[in-house]
């Protein structure tokens, strides 16, 4: 069950369902699942938006930034790939949600790599299309500081 400081529960709920044992049972949020150091990267963001987040307190700031553009509903499990000795993941799934500046819907489509370390996430790299967040909300400071 996902603590009460879990900027976003259901992330953390489909971790658990996605890489069950391999993540640490005292890991009840998202953040609980990371490692101090981990390395978190967008490697399709834009120009101007955040491209890597480097320890688990340059993730824990940026976060609620996403949490202030959207409002997420639901998160469903696709499909989960475990590499050999268990050190990598690839995890698809779908995200439903809203835009809290518009109003519009916010669906998308990830697929995440995960490499995990004695039951910490060490990097995640987060593959989502920008072109739905960009036509779903009209403002974001990562957008402000590219006009």
């Amino acid at each position: 069950m996902p603590s009460n400081d879990d900027v976003f529960p259901s992330l953390s709920a489909l971790l658990r369902q996605a890489l069950g044992d391999l993540i640490s049972r005292e890991a009840t949020s998202f953040l609980d699942m990371c490692d101090e150091n981990i390395v978190f990267e967008f490697p399709y963001a834009p120009e101007g938006f955040t491209q890597r987040l480097m320890g688990k307190s340059a993730l824990a700031a940026y976060l609620p930034t996403v949490a202030d553009l959207l409002t997420i509903e639901s998160m469903s499990l696709n499909r989960v790939i475990i590499g050999t000795g268990f050190e990598t993941a690839t995890i698809e799934f779908d995200c439903g949600g809203y835009s809290n500046d518009t109003g519009a819907r916010y669906d998308q489509t990830y697929v995440s790599v995960v490499d995990l370390k004695n039951g910490l996430i060490t990097r995640y790299r987060d593959y989502w299309n920008p072109l739905v967040l960009l036509s779903t909300t009209k403002s974001s400071p990562a957008m402000a500081e590219t006009q």
